[in-house]
């Protein structure tokens, strides 16, 4: 099984990471690649994240860092990273969107 992650989980990265390096940019770049190693943490167990509330479906998970929220689908082969946001915040309006398959972006697993 491998990790993807689709066009708007890669734009939450970013988002996070400009935020953060407003006032630290080596601490934004170490608590993205903590977010990364934790959604890559998923492929080894993935049914083991919780069923996502907002979307109550048994392929659509997540897993915690700290008040951050790691939603991921569990396919075929693979584990889609679908949103990464924090924790307080509503769950993304267009993250649900992606659950038909057509609009998960085809990327590499790009790294900062």
């Amino acid at each position: 099984m491998t990790l993807r992650w689709s066009l708007q989980a890669r734009r939450d990265l970013d988002a996070i990471f400009d935020y953060i390096a407003e006032d630290d940019p080596a601490a934004a770049l170490r608590w993205v690649r903590r977010l990364q190693a934790k959604a890559a943490s998923a492929v080894a167990a993935p049914t083991a994240g919780r069923v996502v509330p907002e979307v109550n479906r048994d392929d659509v998970r997540e897993v915690f860092l700290r008040s951050y929220r790691i939603v991921y689908r569990i396919m075929k082969d693979e584990i889609v990273v679908l949103t990464v946001f924090e924790g307080r915040r509503l769950f993304p309006a267009g993250a649900a969107d992606s659950l038909e398959g057509d609009s998960l972006e085809d990327d590499d697993d790009e790294q900062r």
